[in-house]
């Protein structure tokens, strides 16, 4: 279970692959102290077979962050769910969102709502295994499965193993025929159904995920469910999450500017090169796997193509060097707040 001390899942991050590493979620940090913040899928396989501190390792600051893990086998999942445990992880979550065909060959993520009781004997599993959270991310529908009475099953039945928390996120799943980009803007957004949902299940975490843009429409969407759940809006836009301390979770202290997050992140980035080694050729860490997530820091203010270019500078990025986020700031000046 949660701790007592640490923040409500009121607003998070979603968990995005190829985006959400340990570095972007310390870049958005910077940004809101409580947000909750989800790592990539990670799948069962690549912890059990693979190299476990380079896919669960993070940083201390990132808390709250939660596991997301992939896979469909109990035992698989328990042990996985552990070593998150162990890790140091506050939430461990199980996709069955993703519609990917890569991981519908490996019978997880979407395709798992067709086997809610197989996703009930999951997280049954990983909760016998751990002390701290399991909750699960799901489509509304499969296909062309269409009826609100799916997902409600869906949910009931994954609630009777004891998942308290559900994260919808408010389109069907297009499992044959559309990219995982498609799946993210053409199947339309049934907020109503989360929303439903928390009508029906009113003891459970209802959290709804699903094209959020601005805080008006997550201050609508907080009148019906439980927490607000951003996910490419947060990463284009970062500087959104500016408010949501004070907004959402009565943090009264003074927010970071734009300057000041990008003069937190150097000595990150310093330390991050000296502990891992600087190279843009081989081993070693690449500052572009850090600066690539800050390029939308500047978003929606003048010059800030010029901020992007700066940090995405090959030459410059091969130099390894932390103050080209100075040099980008400059490019800025006089910068807004």
């Amino acid at each position: 279970m949660k701790p007592d001390n640490t923040p409500s899942r009121r607003i998070s991050v979603a968990p995005m692959m190829d985006w959400t590493d340990r570095h972007c979620r310390m870049f958005h940090r910077q940004i809101s102290r409580h947000t909750w913040l989800y790592t990539e899928m990670v799948t069962t396989g690549a912890l059990l077979h693979g190299d476990v501190p380079r896919h669960l390792d993070f940083n201390d600051e990132e808390h709250p962050v939660a596991l997301q893990l992939g896979g469909s086998e109990p035992a698989d999942l328990a042990k996985s769910a552990k070593l998150g445990e162990q890790w140091g992880y506050d939430e461990v979550n199980l996709n069955c969102g993703c519609p990917s065909e890569r991981v519908q060959k490996g019978a997880f993520g979407a395709c798992l709502m067709s086997e809610a009781s197989l996703v009930a004997d999951c997280v049954k599993a990983m909760r016998d295994a751990v002390q701290i959270d399991v909750t699960v991310k799901h489509r509304i529908g499969i296909d062309d499965i269409t009826s609100y009475d799916f997902v409600r099953d869906f949910v009931g039945t994954v609630a009777d193993a004891g998942c308290n928390t559900f994260i919808a996120h408010a389109r069907n799943a297009i499992l044959k025929g559309l990219s995982p980009k498609e799946n993210r803007e053409i199947p339309p957004l049934r907020y109503e159904f989360a929303h439903q949902l928390k009508k029906d299940f009113p003891g459970l975490e209802i959290i709804i995920n699903g094209g959020f843009k601005t805080v008006e429409e997550i201050d609508a969407h907080l009148l019906h469910v439980d927490g607000v759940m951003i996910g490419r809006e947060a990463y284009h836009n970062p500087f959104m999450m500016t408010s949501f301390d004070a907004r959402y979770y009565g943090d009264t202290a003074v927010p970071k500017t734009r300057a000041e997050v990008l003069h937190a992140m150097i000595p990150y980035i310093q330390s991050q090169l000296e502990k891992h080694g600087k190279s843009e050729k081989g081993g070693g860490l690449k500052l572009n796997s850090i600066t690539r997530h800050m390029l939308g820091l500047m978003a929606g203010l003048p010059n800030a193509r010029a901020f992007r270019q700066t940090l995405s500078d090959s030459k410059k990025l091969a130099l390894g060097d932390p103050d080209l986020l100075l040099q980008a700031l400059a490019r800025m000046q006089p910068i807004a707040a």
